[in-house]
């Protein structure tokens, strides 16, 4: 089932964001690193561009990510044009304390002393913005929690001398493109439970993790690693419901209890570091997708076969 989630107050951040992009000298988007393709909103990437201002790409959660894929995307992103990317964990004091220092080697012109360095936060829900706010500003002044959607409100702050940082809410865009991109960001936890069926995105999880990383699936529920091979996600889940004794009255399986410990398990790291697409897979799935939409368009453009005019043996032409 495609997933899809657009709160209604998102539509009104969107303009609230467009507008004070306009007083905006760099856009930070903070992404999560184990999916930054997918966790970028693709109307940010607009916005700023209309306005062509400068972007800071933070790989937020990359103590949690596959650190070899994230050197890839740091240098899939770093080659393009206004884009600085850095790998950043918001809980780390001294990675979050480079940052200022990043947004004005972007915005040189900002160094005179005459102009505040004005500075916006952006990203979707969910992926540590609210925790890198308070990190920057050294004190509490962004609600953080664990379910997306939890900044409503956008503030501006002053961020020392000379600097200035809005924090602006998790914003999604309102139809998510590709099937792929809404199960990793339920998967991550960045879509209300309320738009998801829990038992799918394992099972969708389990089947990227059976393919990449079938040895830290086999170390953390104690499955052997030919078993493994033989499993899809929905047999992985049935595995995990079997080894943590996720069981109903009459003995049968809880798959919805088992799916959410594989789901949690990954949100917190117990899996070791992951990542959920590379710039490979993803450039795969682009053109894919791109191959079943021409297919699509073709098969509609397709005229149905007529009838063989020359081969009708009712004519009256073979008389005696």
């Amino acid at each position: 089932m495609p997933i899809q989630w657009f709160p209604g107050h998102m539509a009104s951040a969107r303009k609230k964001a467009a507008e004070a992009m306009a007083m905006t000298d760099v856009v930070i988007e903070v992404t999560d690193a184990r999916l930054p393709e997918a966790s970028s909103n693709p109307m940010i990437g607009e916005l700023r561009r209309f306005r062509n201002r400068p972007c800071l790409k933070l790989l937020n959660k990359s103590d949690l990510a596959d650190p070899e894929v994230t050197r890839a995307w740091m240098d899939f992103y770093n080659a393009q044009p206004g884009v600085r990317a850095v790998a950043v964990s918001a809980k780390n004091p001294a990675e979050v304390a480079r940052i200022p220092g990043l947004c004005r080697q972007l915005a040189p012109h900002r160094d005179d002393g005459v102009k505040p360095l004005r500075m916006m936060i952006m990203g979707i829900p969910n992926v540590g913005k609210s925790t890198l706010m308070n990190a920057l500003l050294k004190r509490k002044v962004a609600k953080v929690g664990d379910e997306p959607a939890v900044t409503k409100h956008q503030q501006t702050l002053d961020l020392g001398p000379g600097m200035t940082l809005t924090d602006t809410p998790g914003m999604m865009w309102p139809k998510i493109d590709h099937d792929a991109d809404g199960y990793m960001l339920a998967a991550s936890h960045a879509i209300g439970r309320n738009a998801v069926i829990d038992e799918e995105v394992a099972a969708f999880l389990g089947a990227i993790l059976l393919a990449r990383y079938a040895g830290r699936l086999a170390a953390r529920y104690r499955v052997e690693p030919a078993a493994l091979a033989a499993m899809d996600g929905p047999a992985l889940i049935e595995e995990v419901g079997r080894r943590r004794g996720c069981l109903v009255r009459g003995g049968g399986l809880d798959l919805e209890k088992a799916a959410l410990i594989l789901l949690q398990d990954y949100r917190d790291g117990a899996l070791g570091r992951i990542s959920l697409e590379t710039p490979a897979t993803r450039a795969r799935m682009i053109a894919d997708a791109q191959a079943a939409v021409r297919a699509a368009a073709a098969q509609e453009g397709a005229e149905p076969a007529g009838e063989d005019e020359g081969g009708d043996c009712s004519g009256d032409g073979g008389g005696d």
